[in-house]
């Protein structure tokens, strides 16, 4: 007797508001800085071999000019720097590149999946507010086996017979779309978009083998300023992977002047999530998520424990949070 199951091949991401780099190529270079992201996710915990998830990401512009041009923009003692002034000097950006780097590591069980890339974006202003980018990024992929993990009752399996590490190494492509103003954003990307054949077999015996298929994701969100400190950001995810049913996140953040900020997020028919964060200082900022589930897997799972960590390097105009994704 056999069961089939899916699932998508990609990480999760609780916090993707914080960091759509991730998952949008087309943010590179974004913001008047070097913005600098460090993860770790632990899902399902308490499962053995549950998805454990960490990554680094770096991206910077390239030729961008600063969007604070007189003394008069800078920070005004107690006025809020993300108040309704701020808002109302927004200004599109001016046509720049951005290059980043992503490395994420990703296990499940006896799987692992270590990725690495090289990213690029233009950015555009298209109206007086509303700018434009579009982004793609290269790399690789090392899908990994540790064969000394799976445990056999009967027959061992050939294909994945011995107690070494069996390694297959893929080229990858992403690409992505971006669309920011003051007050919302949309975002659509691609991941995987080459389809690629992973096997472990070496020809031992013949097989039709796994295949790396691809991952399409859509986002989009509103700002609305509640008051001189408050902002309300509602947002969507949509996640789709054939042939996994289409999965949708929604989630909604409210951020305190440009210092904190607290979120809720709702994966349909899957759980939900509370989020904390701080902005330190200018050049720190962190994060941190805690989801519930609501599917079979409560009865085992500790819940899943998601933690980001962001710097800033030349940040010379002290920016408390960033312009383009709040």
């Amino acid at each position: 007797m056999s069961v089939q199951v899916s699932a998508q091949q990609k990480p999760h991401y609780t916090q993707y508001i914080l960091n759509q780099y991730i998952l949008n190529p087309a943010l590179t270079g974004i913001e008047n800085y070097t913005d600098i992201k460090v993860s770790h996710r632990h899902q399902w915990a308490g499962i053995d071999g549950s998805p454990v998830t960490t990554y680094l990401t770096v991206h910077t512009p390239i030729g961008k000019s600063d969007y604070r041009t007189t003394a008069t923009s800078f920070e005004m003692p107690g006025e809020n720097p993300r108040g309704q002034r701020y808002w109302d000097d927004y200004t599109a950006a001016a046509p720049h590149h951005g290059v980043g780097l992503q490395v994420i590591d990703d296990r499940m069980g006896p799987l692992n999946q270590f990725s690495a890339y090289a990213t690029y974006a233009y950015h555009l202003g298209i109206s007086p507010r509303t700018s434009i980018s579009a982004g793609f990024g290269a790399g690789f992929t090392n899908m990994s086996l540790r064969a000394d993990k799976l445990h056999f009752a009967s027959a061992v399996d050939p294909a994945v017979y011995g107690n070494g590490t069996l390694n297959k190494f893929r080229p990858d492509v992403m690409a992505g779309l971006y669309l920011y103003s003051a007050d919302y954003f949309l975002g659509v990307s691609a991941q995987q978009i080459i389809p690629q054949k992973v096997d472990f077999v070496d020809n031992t015996v013949k097989v039709n083998g796994g295949r790396l298929v691809p991952h399409l994701f859509a986002s989009t969100g509103y700002r609305f300023l509640l008051n001189e400190d408050f902002n309300f950001i509602p947002s969507v995810l949509v996640k789709y992977v054939n042939p996994v049913p289409v999965q949708v996140d929604v989630n909604a953040k409210l951020q305190y002047l440009d210092k904190a900020w607290i979120g809720a997020s709702y994966r349909i028919k899957d759980g939900y999530a509370g989020m904390v964060g701080l902005y330190i200082s200018n050049a720190v900022n962190v994060g941190y998520s805690y989801d519930y589930t609501t599917s079979a897997l409560n009865s085992y799972s500790k819940g899943t424990h998601e933690i980001i960590v962001g710097f800033t390097i030349g940040n010379k105009y002290d920016d408390g949070c960033p312009k383009n994704v709040w």
